[in-house]
């Protein structure tokens, strides 16, 4: 994967980013995403965000499954239908391989979250 520096992001790239790890977090933790929470997540981890993010994100994540929606990232749309899910399963198992192919390593945080020991 390609690494890219948090410093080098946009500030909305960046509040996008942080905004999507700490809801990450939060559903890892079994934790309701809601507004509040996310922000207290933003602050501990010594980021700052516009203050409509956390919202947004909120929002958006309401009633949503989300181990659901990181399962199924690559799939087809819900109004796609089986028919042409299966026309693009072959097309998208040989684009993914060719990704995988380009894309070994590690992905770095690029000091995201204030840490940048190597591990």
């Amino acid at each position: 994967m390609a690494t890219v520096a948090a410093s080098s992001l946009s500030k909305q790239e960046h509040d996008e980013l942080v905004c999507s790890y700490a809801a990450l977090l939060l559903h890892d933790d079994g934790q309701d995403i809601n507004e509040e929470k996310l922000q207290k997540v933003i602050k501990a981890s010594g980021n700052e965000v516009e203050s409509y993010w956390p919202g947004l994100f909120a929002k958006a994540l309401t009633g949503q499954n989300i181990g659901e929606l990181l399962t199924n990232i690559g799939s087809a749309g819900a109004g796609a239908g089986p028919a042409a899910a299966a026309d693009a399963a072959p097309a998208a198992k040989e684009e993914d391989k060719k990704k995988e192919d380009e894309e070994a390593g590690d992905v770095d945080m690029g000091g995201l979250f204030g840490d940048e020991e190597e591990y």
